[in-house]
């Protein structure tokens, strides 16, 4: 299985229009986050976690050429605004594309593209298969098999998934103990660390550090980053031996 960070940055990503803090101005390609998403491949089966505003720029800098499922984690948009783009694979693939998401997402999303749900023959439409997923029930793509946890943002349940030896969770401040029984024994955790400030609905860094430690982990990854946490270089250099910042196109593989 490989993994490959698709964006690391927050909702604005970074650098954020119009700031001059010297996060923003950074010349180094790690410091330039689009929004968050990952690509999980095997050789048969090709599955994204969330289509950002970003989700074109993404798809043709990685190289997508064939998607099995879109997964949704919850519905803000700096994590659904792209969904459009999955005409490309209609087209390539001669099929609707398999999407999953929660009752609450999928509303949203009908709100947001309504053409795509208008049961109209018009040509170029998006076609999906809609799926219902919660933290309730496992599910399967292709080589795939995802274990939904959810976590809370702020006071909206987000889903992150757990796939084998692998956690990827984004957009959260909260887990409880019932669902953080899930991560334990995951040997990669990729976990949401905005800044080093307290925030109303993202982990801190120092809070995502202390999750890590407290699961266990064997190497942890933090996403969805914002400006405000500071140069890359400069906080690889604080963290601990197994804890790193994710930066777009990092790879590894399971």
């Amino acid at each position: 299985m490989k993994i490959t960070f698709l964006g690391t940055g927050t909702s604005q990503g970074v650098p954020i229009i119009g700031c001059q803090c010297a996060i923003c101005l950074s010349t180094d390609a790690c410091d330039k986050r689009l929004r968050s998403s990952i690509l999980i491949e095997s050789d048969n089966t090709t599955v994204v976690i969330d289509s950002g505003p970003d989700f074109r720029q993404q798809l043709l800098r990685a190289d997508v050429r064939k998607l099995d499922g879109l997964i949704f984690t919850h519905s803000h948009k700096d994590h659904i605004a792209g969904m459009d783009d999955i005409r490309a694979f209609n087209y390539l693939q001669g099929k609707a594309v398999d999407v999953f998401a929660t009752i609450e997402t999928q509303k949203i999303i009908k709100n947001e593209f309504p053409y795509v749900f208008s049961n109209s023959d018009y040509p170029g439409i998006p076609k999906l298969n809609m799926h219902t997923i919660s933290k309730h029930d496992p599910f399967q793509i292709g080589d795939f098999h995802f274990v939904p946890i959810e976590v809370l943002h702020y006071k909206m349940p987000v889903l992150g998934f757990r796939i084998n030896d692998f956690t990827y969770i984004t957009d959260a401040n909260k887990i409880e103990e019932a669902e953080l029984e899930k991560i334990f024994g995951t040997r990669i955790l990729v976990l949401n660390a905005l800044r080093r400030e307290q925030h109303i609905s993202h982990f801190t860094l120092a809070e995502a550090m202390a999750i890590s430690q407290q699961l266990g982990v064997e190497q942890a990854y933090f996403t969805h980053i914002s400006h405000q946490l500071g140069l890359h270089a400069d906080v690889e250099k604080e963290l601990p031996d197994g804890m790193n910042l994710a930066f777009d196109t990092f790879s590894i593989v399971i």
